[in-house]
């Protein structure tokens, strides 16, 4: 693997990271009850803060459009599915169909 290559795995795993950081930090925002909750407000303000920590490493070696289109995609996967699985939303066929274009276009940005 070249060195550019192993830079750009290297910012993919922060893109990932940072996503999976935002999808927990939606997760506490749930809990905080609108910020009523001070642990879970917290909590949510440091996993974000934490996300963009690893969203500000991946762009030193990936393009800031590439980056910000994969944390967003993945976030938004995440928080629908966990939003589904632990509080109980429910997925219109609608969501489903949407989520697979994402996925189809974050799968065409990183091998573009």
């Amino acid at each position: 693997m070249t060195e550019m290559g192993a830079l750009f795995s290297l910012a993919l795993v922060a893109v990932v990271a940072a996503a999976g950081l935002d999808i927990v930090a939606n997760a506490a925002l749930v809990k905080a009850q609108g910020f009523r909750k001070p642990f879970y407000t917290l909590a949510a303000v440091a996993l974000i803060c934490t996300a963009f920590t690893g969203l500000a490493y991946a762009v030193r070696t990936m393009d800031l459009s590439v980056a910000y289109a994969l944390w967003g995609g993945f976030g938004i996967l995440g928080t629908s599915l966990m939003g589904a699985a632990f509080f109980g939303q429910r997925l219109r066929p609608s969501a489903v169909l949407g989520m697979g274009l994402l996925i189809g276009g974050m799968t065409t940005l990183h091998l573009s």
